[in-house]
């Protein structure tokens, strides 16, 4: 019924308030904006502008066909910059895996700092266990996977980014039945108590646990949060993530034992989807940094 140049006719009559003065602006002669126009006002069966001597003025009708015309206006001015972006390799959002040893104080920086970089990308977060972050990123749930720990389970276009090593605490209350030996601590004074767990997330690959002695009772939480209240009640044993058990254990509120078979460092890196990498995903692996950084910033 009418184009995009059509509505800019229509909008710039309405703001001047003169075919004439609308014909100079948009470079044209004032005969070919009067035809535009009527032409539409003959498509639609209404009057827009009530002609004056040397002016026009919008009829009831001609202000809400305005109204809306700006409107569409803008809408189709925002389907052309994001078809350009596309074409350049913007994308609407970026979703990102975040296992749950990252310092969550890091994540609020992180998604501050995104949103003033990109104003109109949206930034989706996961929070994943152990396996549940390859899982997202080989299931196509997250572009990045943050704090992902072990070797990587799955092929597909993945790159990674060394982040150090995550250290492990054996921990337990202060009230534990175990708080008071002195000695390093055998695997078989261990197993008769429940060992604190977190919940793999995974949803296909292979689940993991946190640390388990054979035929250990499990006390399963979903995250560190619910973890840390749980060994502070004394109501099982295990590891914590050293970055996590030294404040706690600074405080009293847990104590760290040795153990004769002790628990190995996990590595850890930053993975990506390689074919999925543009502007605002090459944005967060820069705002990253490299594994030093890394490492100091969301483990440390």
């Amino acid at each position: 019924m009418f184009s995009y140049q059509d509505l800019i006719v229509i909008d710039t009559v309405a703001r001047l308030g003169s075919f004439a003065a609308a014909a100079g602006e948009l470079h044209k002669v004032p005969s070919a904006v009067s035809y535009t126009v009527r032409q539409i006002e003959q498509n639609l069966a209404v009057e827009l502008f009530e002609r004056l001597h040397r002016s026009v003025k919008l009829t009831p009708a001609g202000k809400y066909f305005v109204v809306e015309a700006r409107s569409l206006i803008k809408q189709m001015e925002t389907v052309r910059q994001q078809t350009q972006r596309v074409a350049n390799g913007w994308t609407r959002t970026v979703s990102l895996a975040l296992d749950n040893v990252v310092r969550e104080d890091r994540v609020n920086s992180l998604v501050g700092d995104f949103y003033d970089a990109f104003p109109d990308v949206e930034l989706l977060l996961t929070m994943e266990v152990f396996n549940g972050v390859w899982d997202a990123l080989a299931y196509d749930r997250a572009d990045i996977a943050i704090g992902a720990t072990a070797a990587i389970p799955v092929n597909g276009p993945f790159s990674y980014r060394d982040m150090g090593k995550i250290e492990w605490c054996f921990v337990v209350s202060p009230d534990h039945q175990l708080a008071g030996e002195n000695k390093a601590l055998e695997n078989e004074e261990l197993s008769g108590f429940p060992s604190i767990c977190l919940e793999d997330t995974s949803r296909i690959l292979p689940k993991r646990s946190t640390w388990l002695l054979d035929n250990q009772r499990r006390l399963t939480v979903p995250n560190w949060h619910s973890a840390v209240q749980c060994f502070c009640s004394g109501l099982g044993i295990g590891v914590m993530p050293s970055h996590l058990a030294r404040p706690l254990i600074k405080r009293g509120q847990l104590i760290e034992k040795a153990l004769v078979d002790p628990v190995t460092s996990s590595a850890c890196c930053i993975a990506w989807r390689t074919d999925k990498e543009n502007p605002a995903i090459s944005w967060i692996l820069d705002y990253l940094g490299d594994s030093e950084q890394a490492h100091r910033e969301w483990l440390a």
